[in-house]
């Protein structure tokens, strides 16, 4: 409804004022309008955007379709309309939708409200919106202009003093009137799991939403007020159907479950208004962009899946961002229900071949440009053969830059993981695995770390390469190592040795994460003996990186089975060869073993320097760190150094429980105490 504009007004009649500049003020018996709507109940939390909305003459509240903008912009006008002595004019603009309201039609209704007779409107926009600012000039006065389409329908809507308050919402971000009329600009976000909970018990009562179905819910509607609140009318007009039910329907089809038929109670006609109001480029990218694997995606990572070049990509999903489809900050992201819409209409709307060669492209950029972080990372592992990119990748300069493009895109490269499975592409699958491998570990994402595993070895068979399927399996026996499945490990890890055999190299890696094996279950003469063999099978190689590894594997584990002098030659050869190569993470592991040796031995000032120095090339890699801290406080300890060692294990705790080590964390929890 739309009564408060005065419709009959936008028909200029012969006769009209045609230059006329004296104009009739309102009569002074003309009340105060007072055309704000009913107050939106019930209301919950927006603290933080209510008083957002207090500040400035102009307040722009901009939001997707159905995340409460008109509420948010109708509680505030209420709550203090009585600051506003001289009237409220509100106005529907309808900017979502094919029919907005041209500015002739809200100032013809605003002037009628201020007492202008329809025969003293002047015929044209300028001289309507003048008259309108003489008349509101200096009055303290509210005016709500609800659902802008965008500036060009707002400005000669604005009064031309500060005296009054004008709250303006849209989808758009309104950046003209940000620029233009220094308009203060309210971004709107889904609710809080916390104020979704209120606004849910505030509709059904405490008693409905005592259960885990009401979380459940909350959590299904994403903290869309207006998902909440078809949801609960849905509720509330079934009082005997239980919640249960309602979230059943919700997770076997959420958008369908919240369209309610009619187009102002239905989230995918709100979505739909939005989508066909983009030109066919922005519907593609939108489209693409629901398909994208991963809960957001970096600029390059979205103009790979596009197809376009970087700049023509940004300047398309600025315009989704700027009607609120797509959320930016530093990294373009879809809300989980728009998500859903915008796979669907990819799914609906999109040639099959163009979206599988978005997918294709997109699960090629993400594996090689992680190909090339990694060897930022770790670069002398081994070689693992992939297919050629399909264009370039980005190659992250420095080790900084590496672990921030990993941290940003681990799930995206999850996602990827899957969606290379689901296409058949056995080889990325493998690649993925093996080039997200050094990040996981050194942040302790085991769990992560096992999920990829596992897939690269459903994989490897069909790569028809006994290596590359070793590998897999190699992989997954290190990984079950760390979680304590000691049977599960050693069988991986045979398993990759008998696919090994003929390989000098892969049966020599396989025999160190065997030592590593062994030594976890306590056997250490078992463990010393096959990182012996690892470090014959190296030093008959020609690989002085991997000789050194195995050096220091074969120290570690010949001190553990007593034989502490062979074990300090062992390392000590490695620590030199690791600062040949330049290899700084060798050189701290072999730093550490070098700890723990002077430590068994009674050299503890030695120990603790090693330790030290070692934390040092550690600083990037904490889930090593944390082994070097909890090593540390020993020797601290042996030279009475009680409060370092207190920090040391103090600081190890920390990071296990960062790194969801529980067995660890325990072991120096006791130390602690």
């Amino acid at each position: 409804m739309h009564n408060h504009v005065h419709t009959a007004d936008t028909v200029v009649q012969a006769g009209a004022i045609h230059g006329d500049l004296h104009l009739h003020p309102a009569q002074p018996s003309v009340p105060a309008p007072r055309q704000l709507p009913p107050a939106p109940t019930p209301f919950t939390g927006r603290a933080a955007e209510l008083a957002a909305l207090g500040t400035g003459a102009i307040t722009a509240v901009h939001g997707t379709g159905g995340i409460g903008k008109t509420w948010l912009a109708l509680r505030w006008a209420h709550d203090h309309a009585d600051e506003f002595p001289d009237g409220h004019l509100h106005a529907d603009l309808r900017g979502a939708g094919p029919d907005a309201l041209p500015p002739a039609a809200v100032l013809g209704g605003f002037l009628g409200a201020l007492g202008v007779p329809p025969d003293r409107v002047p015929a044209d926009v300028p001289a309507r919106s003048a008259l309108f600012r003489s008349l509101v000039a200096g009055r303290r006065l509210l005016v709500v202009l609800d659902d802008a389409a965008d500036t060009a329908q707002v400005a000669p809507l604005l009064p031309g003093t500060s005296t009054g308050k004008v709250l303006v919402t849209s989808r758009s971000t309104l950046s003209g009137l940000v620029t233009g009329h220094g308009a203060r600009p309210v971004a709107l976000d889904v609710l809080a799991d916390d104020e979704a909970r209120a606004l849910l018990t505030a509709r059904l009562g405490p008693d409905r939403t005592a259960g885990g179905d009401a979380d459940d819910l909350v959590a299904l509607c994403g903290g869309f007020p207006l998902a909440l609140g078809i949801a609960a009318g849905r509720a509330q007009a079934h009082p005997a159907v239980p919640l249960a039910t309602l979230v059943g329907e919700l997770r076997e089809d959420r958008l369908d479950a919240l369209d309610d038929g009619d187009p102002a109670a239905s989230l995918p006609a709100v979505f739909s208004s939005a989508y066909r109001a983009l030109d066919p480029a922005a519907a593609r990218v939108f489209g693409l962009l629901g398909l994208a694997p991963g809960p957001d995606a970096g600029p390059l990572t979205a103009a790979a899946m596009t197809g376009l070049p970087v700049a023509r990509a940004r300047a398309v999903l600025r315009r989704l961002a700027d009607v609120s489809l797509v959320g930016f900050d530093g990294r373009y992201r879809l809300h989980d229900l728009v998500r859903r819409f915008a796979a669907d209409r990819a799914r609906r709307d999109l040639d099959p071949a163009d979206r599988d060669a978005a997918l294709r492209r997109v699960v090629d950029f993400l594996l090689h440009t992680a190909y090339a972080a990694d060897r930022v990372l770790h670069p002398h592992r081994r070689h693992v053969p992939l297919d050629p990119p399909s264009a370039a990748p980005h190659r992250p300069p420095d080790e900084p830059a590496a672990l921030a493009w990993f941290a940003a895109e681990l799930p995206a490269l999850a996602a990827a993981r899957r969606t290379a499975a689901a296409l058949g592409l056995h080889r990325t699958v493998l690649g993925l695995a093996w080039s997200t491998d050094t990040f996981v570990t050194r942040r302790g994402l085991r769990t992560q770390r096992l999920d990829a595993w596992r897939a690269a070895l459903e994989a490897a068979p069909h790569l028809d390469d006994p290596v590359l399927h070793a590998l897999a399996h190699r992989a997954l026996g290190h990984v079950c190592t760390q979680l304590g499945r000691h049977a599960e490990a050693v069988r991986h890890l045979r398993s990759s040795l008998a696919l090994s055999a003929g390989d000098r190299e892969s049966e020599a890696h396989t025999h160190q994460w065997l030592a590593f094996a062994w030594g976890q279950r306590g056997d250490a003469d078992r463990a010393c003996r096959h990182a012996t063999r690892a470090l014959d099978l190296h030093r008959a190689g020609d690989h002085p990186v991997w000789t050194a590894a195995a050096l220091n594997t074969a120290g570690w584990y010949c001190s553990a089975a007593g034989d502490h002098d062979l074990a300090r030659r062992y390392c000590v050869e490695a620590l030199a060869l690791h600062r040949a190569n330049g290899d700084r993470t060798g050189e701290a592991a072999t730093l550490d073993s070098l700890g723990l040796i002077d430590h068994r031995t009674g050299r503890h000032r030695e120990s603790v320097e090693h330790y030290r120095a070692a934390l040092v090339l550690f600083e990037a890699n904490p889930y090593k760190a944390a082994d070097t801290l909890a090593g540390m406080g020993h020797p601290l300890t042996a030279l009475g150094a009680h409060d370092e060692a207190r920090a040391a294990w103090g600081e190890a705790l920390r990071l296990y429980r960062e790194q969801h080590r529980a067995a660890d964390a325990e072991r120096v929890r006791r130390l602690l105490g």
